[in-house]
């Protein structure tokens, strides 16, 4: 063989020795799930307990937190997980705005962006059903909700922007 050829058929081996062992790397989790572990880690002991004497969750089996609490939550959490975004705001606003806020979220018809945040660079976008654009009625309470939706959510760097009823701009503010 010749000094090239040796070269390439290193190339190919090394290639075929990195991808086999990427591919064994596992799921990017740790190379484990939680079941297929056989020993403890360093905060529980085998009897269930964990470092400080708590109970682990693994070693609960009557659903109970280790501040007594039930694991179950409550209905009132369980209905504002399944509620949209924008009634997740209008509830938000309703118990902490003002009354000012209050009117104009009224008018809050969709809420998108606001589920999924990660301080670099959020967005959020809110429709409502006013009409006329920028030189329309709806600039003044697109402040309110500019302002409401940043008192609802916090961000490093994040953008409102309220859209009218034909998806016009009205207004946008940081959050």
């Amino acid at each position: 063989m010749g000094m090239k050829t040796k070269i390439a058929l290193g190339a190919v081996v090394g290639i075929a020795v990195i991808g086999a062992l990427s591919a064994n790397a596992g799921d990017g989790d740790g190379g484990a799930k939680s079941g297929d572990r056989t020993s403890a880690s360093a905060g529980e002991k085998q009897d269930g307990a964990g470092a400080d004497g708590t109970k682990t969750d693994s070693a609960k089996a009557d659903g109970a937190k280790a501040d007594g609490a039930s694991e179950a939550k409550p209905t009132e959490d369980k209905a504002a997980e399944k509620a949209s975004q924008a009634e997740q705001f209008k509830a938000f606003v309703q118990k902490n705005g003002t009354p000012k806020e209050k009117d104009a979220v009224s008018h809050v018809t969709k809420v998108q962006g606001a589920d999924e945040q990660n301080d670099i660079l959020d967005a959020a976008d809110v429709y409502t059903d006013f009409t006329g654009g920028i030189m329309g009625s709806g600039t003044g309470p697109a402040k309110l909700i500019a302002s409401a939706f940043a008192d609802w959510k916090d961000s490093e760097n994040g953008l409102v922007t309220i859209y009218d009823a034909d998806g016009e701009l009205l207004g946008n503010g940081q959050f």
